[in-house]
């Protein structure tokens, strides 16, 4: 599927070194603790494969349980340490870039928008949860 819109690009440099970095994005216990965009929202729910041809899902929902929705597809190429590439099942194309910067890690996203949700809020989306990706990673004993 070709997107409507240019694609949206959202990073955060995480205080922490690489292998940390990668295991907590790829671990579903601590996915359940980061993959959260607002205070009132939870991730109740992670399945995670993550290797090529492997496949994700994760839920995501508002605590009072009024709206939520599932986040789900297939990783295209993972190279570790390095890179992620997936289809989600609506037939967006995402990527996530990881950078060492020797003591902490840059983190890219990019991913082509749906169409439902103005650009801007699928952005300052994206950007919450790659700050509460930090957040946590950063509060974590190595």
């Amino acid at each position: 599927m070709k997107p409507q819109y240019p694609t949206i690009t959202v990073e955060v440099t995480v205080e922490k070194p690489i292998a940390s970095v990668w295991k907590i994005w790829a671990n579903p216990a601590d996915i359940m603790h980061w993959n959260i965009p607002f205070v009132d929202w939870h991730c109740p729910r992670v399945e995670n494969d993550l290797q090529t041809g492997g496949r994700f899902l994760f839920r995501m929902e508002a605590k009072e349980s009024s709206e939520g929705f599932d986040h789900s597809g297939k990783y295209d190429v993972v190279i570790l340490h390095q890179l992620i590439k997936y289809t989600g099942d609506d037939g967006r194309k995402s990527e996530i870039k990881f950078v060492s910067n020797s003591d902490s890690t840059t983190v890219i996203e990019t991913f082509e928008p749906e169409e439902t949700n103005p650009i801007d809020k699928q952005r300052d989306f994206c950007f919450s949860v790659l700050n509460s990706f930090k957040k946590y990673t950063e509060s974590k004993e190595d």
